[in-house]
């Protein structure tokens, strides 16, 4: 799928919704060369993911893999950093409404406001930020419900965001899907760059990435890297 498919499936899903015909919200994420690794080390993620109903490629070596050993190679990388625009574009022409969840206290909520700068139709039922415990998670989940929307971006880090979306799926009936998203809200409101767009198709994004934050991510890139290489060579199919 392209893109554009998945912001039209979204719709599609979002009218279903709407009717009735969709009796629990779709678990959609993502998949790069970090997560290919923690998913064959960490159990708790893996089951996660096994219950998504969707995993879009989120990284180029994903691409470049399925290009190198399947038959029917991805078509394109569906980052999530671009995709939110196709998506944004097409719910503000058809009334569909967001809630965003997840990020530091603030930064969901300016990531709000910079899109309904660029798409003043758009509807965003509501905001949240990532930071809370065990138990306010109910009444969380009960302001989302309360909010009418229909689109659920969880962005708060794998693997809590997987666990808990395929965790509240069924608490939230009404919702047409639950996207998680990672550090997506930084993008647009933390005042994170993405790279350039040269290392983006060259799949080099997570190394302009672990440049500008080596403390947190450099030693993360160079122990998953590897890992999802041998992981994509010796798995890839179809």
């Amino acid at each position: 799928m392209t893109r554009l498919d998945l912001a039209r499936l979204m719709a599609r899903d979002a009218v279903a919704a709407r009717a009735g015909d969709l009796k629990l919200p779709r678990f959609v994420t993502s998949a790069n060369g970090s997560i290919v690794a923690a998913y064959h080390s960490d159990a708790g993620l893996r089951a996660a993911m096994d219950q998504a109903d969707l995993i879009d490629a989120d990284g180029m070596p994903l691409v470049f893999a399925s290009r190198i050993f399947s038959k029917t190679p991805l078509v394109e990388r569906a980052a999530t950093t671009d995709f939110l625009l196709d998506a944004a574009a097409l719910a503000a022409r058809e009334g569909i409404s967001f809630y965003f969840l997840g990020g530091r206290p603030g930064v969901a909520a300016r990531a709000a406001e910079h899109l309904r700068s660029r798409f003043p139709d758009l509807k965003i039922a509501g905001v949240r930020h990532g930071y809370f415990t065990d138990a306010e998670e109910p009444m969380i989940i009960s302001a989302i419900a309360r909010s009418g929307a229909q689109i659920l971006w969880v962005g708060m880090g794998t693997p809590r965001q997987e666990i808990f979306a395929a965790r509240v799926r069924e608490a939230l009936p009404g919702l047409a899907w639950i996207r998680t998203c990672g550090g997506l809200f930084d993008h647009y409101g933390g005042g994170v760059s993405r790279a350039p767009y040269w290392m983006q198709r060259l799949g080099l994004e997570w190394l302009y990435r672990a440049a500008r934050e080596p403390v947190r991510l450099g030693w993360r890139y160079l122990v998953t890297s590897p890992l999802a290489l041998y992981h994509l060579a010796t798995k890839t199919r179809g």
